[in-house]
């Protein structure tokens, strides 16, 4: 059965912004004294929503902390993206072959509403997206809501879904759901913990997707990626 609708995670997988996050996340603990991280400790908490993030990154911290972070940490990051993260190579390129091929896209992402809003501004591929949902409007990753919620509101069975995603987060949700998916090699989580949540591919660039679903590259790129 033909897909009809493939869901995107955004950091890590769609725009090149791990190192941002990582980045600014001990700017803003440095703000407060927190603790200094690893930046091993950082990549693993991308993808889930920030509250969540926060409290695996520093168990045991007040909520009057959590929401001292949460600014600080917003702050540096709307500081840095005076110059937009840029977008994996042949992103905006695999969006466009999607969408003339008549698939139809959404993006579940960690990032707030906010946040996507501003990145969607800057880069321009708002319009790619039919639906999204982000973590300050349903539950975080992994929990299934975000796939969940986007399949009812666009119309689609889950077996005619697909994740792609760079985190454990992203297939795990994926799984629970019910929805297959394809993992990232080039993002914050490692191959071999990716593998444990059994996706359909691995693709090492985003245009990669395109054979994966059938659909003729040619028109979009002027030479292969």
């Amino acid at each position: 059965m033909a897909y009809q609708l493939v869901i995107f995670d955004w950091d890590g997988t769609v725009m090149d912004s791990t190192g941002r996050i990582i980045a600014c996340m001990h700017q803003a603990g440095a703000d407060l004294c927190l603790p200094v991280l690893e930046d091993d400790a950082v990549r693993e908490i991308i993808g889930l929503g920030l509250p969540e993030a926060l409290r695996t990154l520093y168990p045991g911290i007040g909520d009057r902390d959590l929401e001292r972070m949460r600014e600080r940490y917003a702050v540096h990051f709307v500081a840095a993206e005076a110059s937009p993260s840029r977008l994996y190579p042949g992103a905006r390129e695999t969006l466009a072959a999607l969408r003339t091929a008549g698939l139809r896209l959404a993006v579940a992402t960690g990032k707030s509403r906010k946040g996507l809003d501003r990145v969607w501004a800057s880069s321009g591929l708002g319009d790619s997206f039919d639906a999204s949902r982000c973590a300050d409007e349903t539950h975080s990753k992994p929990h299934p809501a975000m796939v969940t919620e986007l399949l009812t509101e666009l119309g689609v069975a889950p077996e005619r879904a697909l994740v792609v995603g760079d985190t454990s987060f992203d297939l795990q949700m994926a799984r629970d759901a019910g929805v297959d998916r394809v993992a990232v090699s080039y993002g914050a989580h490692p191959v071999d913990r990716l593998m444990n949540f059994h996706p359909l591919a691995v693709i090492d660039a985003l245009p990669q997707l395109l054979p994966l679903l059938g659909v003729d590259c040619e028109t979009h790129f002027e030479e292969t990626v």
